[in-house]
């Protein structure tokens, strides 16, 4: 990967929306070259998909918590049981699994807190493999990731 790569993933990352057109003349290239290094970026599996950025209030989703889960036992099936149920939970926006403690690091979206405590007591709590939780509300989102 070279500097004009490089310069293709960042204003890609910028706005996926770009005609090659308008991404060629910000990289320096000519519209052919450049559509042949964004399909082999794609091809090597470095670009791997594009997306929209939700605005989360507009789907009523604009409370979020981030919580540090602790699992009660860390045998194989109880692992990828938990992964799988809560991968499959709308509400998760995020989930990590985590070297050291915390066993996982989740992300959730919501409506309010009200919300958030049904969730959390229904779904999170009543999973059988967690043992602890830790949450956190963020006060202000200063840099968001690309």
């Amino acid at each position: 990967m070279d500097r004009i790569d490089r310069a293709i993933i960042a204003q890609l990352q910028e706005n996926g929306r770009l005609t090659n057109q308008e991404l060629a003349d910000r990289v320096g290239l000519t519209p052919a070259p450049c559509l042949r290094r964004v399909r082999r970026l794609e091809a090597d599996g470095v670009i791997t998909g594009y997306s929209a950025i939700v605005n989360p209030a507009a789907l009523g989703r604009d409370f979020e918590v981030l919580i540090s889960a602790e699992l009660a036992a860390k045998d194989r099936a109880t692992v990828e049981a938990f992964e799988s149920r809560l991968s499959a939970m709308d509400e998760v926006a995020e989930l990590r699994r985590m070297y050291g403690i915390p066993d996982y690091f989740i992300r959730v979206q919501v409506a309010n807190t009200a919300e958030y405590e049904q969730w959390m007591i229904t779904r999170l709590m009543g999973d059988p493999a967690i043992a602890r939780v830790d949450s956190r509300i963020t006060m202000k989102m200063l840099k968001t990731p690309r």
